[in-house]
């Protein structure tokens, strides 16, 4: 993006050349963006954002809000979602988020859609998230980031990280995806990974993403699974460079949770998340 600030200067030449009487029937020659140097970024070993789920009742306010509705979230998808502690709540020291087959707001399930966004904002870092996923056809968890600003325009010329996913028909595979306008889904040209997790549902994993100007690296139990590499070409492959924000969610059904339908034995169906962790990027 620095790369745009000699625009103006460029622009400002080219005119005082032309006022001089000074002619140049060449057009001017900008160069293109150059891909960012890795500088083998390192992060802070205190989070300076966390939650550790130490108390009871709903979400920390101070820390969580909610999306709320029944829309369909682009994707088609069954539930409502709610603020109720029927949906999310803290107990034990674990955050548990649960979708149930329940009628509400013309929809047949409920469930909660958690969302840090300008309670927690944030331009790169280390995020880490310990889970335990639901298991059920039709159901569709996902820890991920979206744009606080959207800057660039809606999705997915903004952006978005997926720190994980999983569908319930494809039991315990797991997946690492980064959306971008020239690299997303629809187009079939989505950067992704996938990892097969032999107990994603019956014990706690370690999602990780490492976001730095350089790229956006993504683990499980700290080792190396995706990696997506900023090209130096600009917002339509890189849009991150703004401030992102977490999402905790069970989505049911929908285009992908829902490809091969939605079981009825396997309601409620549970999220159970031990901490999320949010570690500063050590500027060099």
């Amino acid at each position: 993006m620095r790369k745009m600030l000699f625009l103006p200067v460029l622009a400002l030449g080219l005119y005082i050349l032309s006022c001089s009487g000074k002619k140049d029937d060449a057009a001017p020659v900008i160069p293109p963006p150059q891909t960012p140097q890795d500088k083998g970024w390192t992060f802070e070993t205190t989070p300076v954002w966390a939650d550790e789920f130490t108390y009871t009742g709903a979400p920390d306010a101070g820390k969580w809000d909610y999306d709320i509705g029944g829309s369909g979230w682009g994707n088609n998808e069954l539930q409502y979602y709610t603020n109720l502690t029927d949906n999310a709540s803290v107990g034990n020291g674990i955050l548990t988020i649960t979708a149930k087959k329940q009628e509400m707001g013309g929809r047949n399930y409920t469930s909660a859609r958690l969302v840090t966004r300008n309670k927690g904002d944030f331009l790169y870092g280390r995020f880490e998230i310990k889970a335990k996923l639901p298991t059920g056809k039709g159901t569709w968890p996902a820890i991920w980031m979206l744009p606080t600003d959207w800057a660039y325009g809606g999705w997915p010329k903004s952006g978005e990280i997926d720190i994980m996913e999983h569908v319930g028909y494809d039991q315990d595979n797991v997946h690492i995806t980064t959306h971008t306008e020239a690299y997303y889904f629809k187009i079939n040209t989505q950067k992704s990974a996938t990892r097969r997790i032999a107990n994603a549902s019956t014990e706690f994993h370690l999602y990780r993403v490492d976001w730095t100007p350089y790229a956006i690296r993504g683990y499980i139990d700290d080792q190396l699974l995706f990696e997506f590499k900023n090209e130096g070409k600009g917002y339509t492959v890189w849009p991150f460079d703004k401030r992102f924000h977490l999402l905790l969610n069970i989505a049911v059904g929908g285009d992908w949770g829902g490809a091969q339908g939605v079981a009825d034995n396997v309601w409620p169906a549970t999220m159970e998340v031990d901490y999320v962790r949010v570690y500063k990027m050590i500027e060099k």
